[in-house]
């Protein structure tokens, strides 16, 4: 199975420091295959014959936290999953690559009550846009994310589930990447 693991918080305002290649070395020394990552906030694709996500987590988890000593949740979603993500996005602006960085999805590590999913709902106000699909918030901030009171942590906070935010690029690229390492391993 390929998997894409998505790590909060590292490498963030220097908390956190993990350098990618030894992100890398560390999920191969968990006994994973064809490891990818994916520029410096913890984004990494890779194989195993382990079909559960739950397992996964926490040993990655662990492993990391025995490494650095520190904790890093960890979320791992699969290719189609990250397909059906770019699939349904309410936002037509994530069509437009200028917008790359403007639209984004916070990926939660489950999916949130009703009440608290319309807690969320009623901070978002105009021109931002915020809509919760099942274990994914997909935001547009079109004045920028870094503008908005809508961060990770409020989302975290209010939700009270542990998330990580990545921007539509990264989504894409991501899905982008694991479609052609599993082109790449189907051929084999």
């Amino acid at each position: 199975m390929k998997y894409i693991s998505i790590l909060r918080g590292i490498n963030v305002s220097g908390q956190k420091k993990i350098k990618m290649v030894d992100l890398k070395a560390l999920y191969e020394a968990q006994g994973l295959k064809s490891v990818v990552t994916y520029i410096q906030s913890g984004n990494v694709i890779f194989e195993t014959k382990s079909a559960n996500k739950s397992d996964l987590k926490k040993s990655l988890e662990k492993a990391i936290e025995d490494k650095y000593a520190f904790h890093v949740p960890v979320d791992i979603r699969t290719n189609p999953e990250l397909k059906d993500i770019l699939d349904n996005c309410p936002y037509e602006e994530a069509k437009s690559e200028e917008n790359g960085t403007k639209v984004l999805v916070t990926f939660l590590q489950s999916t949130p009550s009703i009440q608290k999913q319309e807690l969320l709902l009623d901070y978002a106000k105009s021109p931002e846009r915020l809509a919760i699909q099942g274990g994914e918030v997909y935001l547009y901030c079109p004045n920028g994310y870094g503008k908005s009171k809508l961060t990770n942590t409020f989302i975290e906070n209010k939700l009270g589930i542990s998330a990580t935010t990545r921007n539509w690029k990264s989504v894409k690229k991501l899905y982008e990447l694991s479609t052609l390492l599993m082109s790449h391993i189907t051929k084999r």
